[in-house]
C-alpha cells in the first residue's frame, strides 16, 4: 500500500466516522431518526467499500477470496433488507437482539482468526485486546440468543434459574476472564482460546435466562453495548480505525440508553442483571388475574368523552404493538384533530419491550411527531386533560408506584390518574410485568373497555364518526 493511499484511506474513514457522531446526534428525536439512520449506514456502506479497496491494494490476490467477501456482503445485506420489510413492529425487539448476536459473534470470530493466526510473539496489548473481543462478543451472542427466545416466546418470559445457578454463573464468568488473560499472554495456543470462548458462551446464558421479561428494555441496551465494545475491543487489535470508533460509539450510547432505562423503572444496572423481575406480557382475555373492582364502559359512552373533550393524551403500551392497533389510534387521532381536540401521545420510556419501540410504532403510522410527548413533557398536563386513554399500558400507569413496598416502588409513572377521565383499553384484568394489580384501574374516574385494542379502536372511530355525522 503506498504512503499516499494509507493517508487517503485515513481521511476517509475520518469522514466516515463524522456520518456515524451526525447520525447518531439526529437520532435524539423521532423527527431526524430516521434521516440520523440514513446517513450513518451512508457511512457505513462507505468504510466497507474503503476496507475492501484497501485489502485488495494491499496484495489480496488470491481470486477466490474477493469473491467471497462480495457474495458475504451480498447475502448479508439482503437479508437485513428482508428482515428490516418483513419483521413486523411486535417483533422488532426480537430481531435487534438477533442483530446483536450478529454483531457480537462478528467480533468474536475475527478475534479467534486473529488468535489462531499469532505465531507467539504477539505484543500483550493487542492480546488483550483481542481476548476481551472474544470474551465479550462470544458473551453476546449467547446473551442475545436467550434474550430473542424469551421475546419470541420459545423459552419462558420468567425470570429462569438452574440448581446452583449462581456459582455456576461465577464460575463461568471466572473461567472466562483467565481464559481471556492466558490467550493475552499466550497467543496462539488453542487451549485458552476454546476455554474461553466456551466459558464466555455460557456465561451469556447463565447471565441473561434470570432476567425477566420487565427487564428486556435494558437487557437489549445492555447487549448493544456489549457488541460495541466487543468490535472496539476487535478494532483495536486490528489497527482498524473505524471499527474502534464505530464499536465505541455504539457502546457508549448502549451503555447510557442502558442507565437511562434503569433510571426510568427505578433498577439499578447490577439488580437487572441479576435478575428476578418480571414475566410474561398480561393474560389472555378470559385469563385476569386482578382482585380489583373495576368500572367497565361501552364503546359509543367512550366516543362521547373524546368527541367532545377538550384534550385527550394518549398512553400506547404493549398491548397497542401486540394488537398491531398502531394505524387505529392515528386515524382516531386524526379524527379527533379534526374536530379541534388537542391529542397528545405520552410515551413512557420502557413502554413496549424495546427502547423507543412506541415512537417508531406510531411515527409508522404517520402520528405527527409534534404530538409525541416524552414523560417529562406529557405528565404536567395530566391535571388539565379530559380524557387519558390508555391503550394497552400497565405498569408504566400504576399510581402503586408511589408507595413503597411493592415490586413498582420508585418506579416513574405516567400520571394519568390525575385527568378528570381516564379510559383504559385492555384485553383482560390480567397483570402486568410486576405480577400485581394496577390500582389505576380501581380509581372512580377509570372506565374500562374491554377487548382487543385493534377492535375496540375500530369501534371508537365508527361510534365517534356516527355520533359527529
Amino acid at each position: 500500500m503506498t504512503p499516499l493511499w494509507s493517508n487517503l484511506q485515513s481521511l476517509l474513514y475520518l469522514a466516515c466516522a463524522v456520518t456515524f457522531v451526525v447520525g447518531l446526534h439526529l437520532m435524539n428525536s423521532p423527527r431526524t431518526a430516521r434521516r440520523g439512520n440514513a446517513i450513518s449506514a451512508t457511512g457505513m456502506s462507505a468504510a466497507v467499500v474503503i476496507a475492501f479497496v484497501a485489502v485488495t491494494l494491499d496484495g489480496f490476490t488470491l481470486t477466490a477470496a474477493p469473491l467471497v467477501l462480495v457474495i458475504a456482503v451480498a447475502v448479508g445485506s439482503a437479508i437485513g433488507l428482508i428482515a428490516g420489510r418483513r419483521v413486523a413492529m411486535t417483533a422488532m425487539p426480537q430481531l435487534v437482539s438477533s442483530f446483536n448476536m450478529v454483531g457480537g459473534g462478528a467480533a468474536a470470530l475475527i478475534g479467534v482468526d486473529e488468535a489462531l493466526r499469532a505465531n507467539g510473539t504477539t505484543a500483550i496489548s493487542v492480546g488483550a485486546t483481542t481476548g476481551l473481543g472474544i470474551l465479550i462478543g462470544s458473551l453476546t451472542v449467547a446473551g442475545s440468543f436467550v434474550a430473542a427466545g424469551k421475546l419470541q416466546g420459545f423459552l419462558s418470559g420468567n425470570p429462569v434459574r438452574l440448581p446452583g445457578h449462581r456459582a455456576l454463573e461465577l464460575s463461568a464468568i471466572g473461567f472466562a476472564i483467565v481464559g481471556a488473560i492466558w490467550l493475552a499472554l499466550h497467543t496462539g495456543d488453542v487451549i485458552p482460546l476454546v476455554i474461553v470462548v466456551a466459558a464466555s458462551l455460557a456465561a451469556g446464558v447463565l447471565i441473561v435466562l434470570p432476567i425477566g421479561g420487565a427487564d428486556m428494555p435494558v437487557v437489549i441496551s445492555l447487549l448493544n453495548a456489549c457488541t460495541g465494545t466487543a468490535v472496539a475491543m476487535t478494532g483495536l487489535a486490528l489497527g482498524n480505525p473505524i471499527m474502534i470508533i464505530a464499536g465505541a460509539l455504539v457502546g457508549a450510547a448502549g451503555a447510557i440508553l442502558s442507565v437511562l432505562m434503569g433510571k426510568a423503572m427505578n433498577r439499578s444496572i447490577i439488580a437487572i442483571v441479576v435478575g428476578g423481575f418480571g414475566g410474561a406480557t398480561d393474560q389472555p382475555a378470559g385469563k385476569g388475574t386482578s382482585s380489583a373492582a373495576v368500572r367497565q364502559t361501552t364503546a359509543d359512552d367512550v366516543a362521547i368523552q373524546l368527541a367532545y373533550a377538550h384534550r385527550v393524551v394518549v398512553v400506547p403500551g404493549y398491548g397497542l404493538a401486540a394488537a398491531r392497533a398502531q394505524h387505529e389510534l392515528a386515524d382516531l387521532g386524526a379524527l379527533l384533530t379534526s374536530r379541534g381536540v388537542d391529542v397528545s401521545y405520552a410515551i413512557h420510556p420502557v413502554a413496549g419491550r424495546m427502547p423507543g419501540q412506541m415512537n417508531v410504532l406510531l411515527a409508522e403510522a404517520n402520528v405527527p411527531y409534534s404530538e409525541l410527548k416524552d414523560m417529562d413533557e406529557s405528565n404536567p398536563i395530566f391535571a388539565q386533560t379530559d380524557v387519558a386513554l390508555v391503550v394497552g399500558a400497565n405498569d408504566v400507569t400504576n399510581p402503586a408506584a408511589r408507595r413503597a413496598g411493592n415490586p413498582v416502588s420508585g418506579m416513574p409513572i405516567l400520571d394519568v390518574d390525575k385527568a378528570t377521565s381516564v379510559i383504559v383499553l385492555k384485553r383482560s384484568m390480567g397483570r402486568g410485568y410486576a405480577g400485581i394489580d394496577n390500582e389505576l384501574y380501581a380509581e372512580p374516574r377509570t372506565s374500562m373497555l374491554f377487548g382487543d385494542a385493534k377492535e375496540s379502536l375500530q369501534q371508537l372511530l365508527s361510534a365517534i364518526k356516527v355520533l359527529v355525522a
